[in-house]
């Protein structure tokens, strides 16, 4: 909060500081059944949030044929930092919604936000976990194609790179990045 002497209360004068803003604009590639997207921003340890929301879920949107699913959803958060370890990733995880109102996931993905100030576009490739020919028939018309045990594989491990996937879409974000007091601080970016 923004006090009338210029200082702002409830935050960390002696660090340097980062805003992310803007939107998960939409998602291209997939299936034209209905789709939402989930979505959080993850940090290491030398980040302290101060306000926004780090994780949120857009509404659905059914594309027509090989059309994008518009989002339009905000991204707004704000982070106080001691160091640039950790740098905020974006994660993303893609959903159809049946007419049965069932819903299964398209996908995983992850971004690294932008870390030089400005207006920036981002595309987050989307991708899944492939099966054994049983498991692709059945997902085709079942649904419930296989999953992810732990879905911070998609950012944490190199494991994932054992997985079998394929591609399965993109997420198009755009994001504008503010920095506030890294030269003070002796942070470079």
């Amino acid at each position: 909060m923004h006090m009338a002497d210029g200082t702002v209360r409830g935050k960390d004068s002696s660090s340097a500081e980062v805003h992310f803003i803007g939107q998960i604009v939409s998602g291209s590639g997939f299936s034209d059944s209905q789709l939402f997207c989930r979505w959080s921003i993850q940090t290491g340890g030398a980040w302290h949030h101060v306000e926004g929301l780090k994780e949120g879920q857009t509404h659905a949107d059914c594309p027509q044929l090989g059309q994008a699913a518009i989002w339009c959803h905000p991204v707004d958060v704000h982070y106080t930092i001691k160091g640039i370890t950790g740098w905020p990733k974006l994660v993303v995880q893609v959903y159809s919604l049946d007419g049965f109102g069932r819903f299964d996931i398209c996908g995983y993905g992850f971004c690294n936000l932008p870390s030089s100030p400005g207006a920036h576009s981002i595309d987050c490739v989307i991708w899944r976990p492939t099966g054994s020919l049983r498991d692709e028939f059945r997902q085709q018309f079942v649904g419930g194609g296989p999953q992810l045990r732990d879905p911070q594989l998609v950012y944490t491990s190199l494991d994932r790179y054992r997985i079998q996937t394929t591609a399965m879409g993109t997420v198009h974000v755009q994001i504008s990045v503010i920095l506030r007091n890294f030269a003070r601080y002796g942070i470079e970016y």
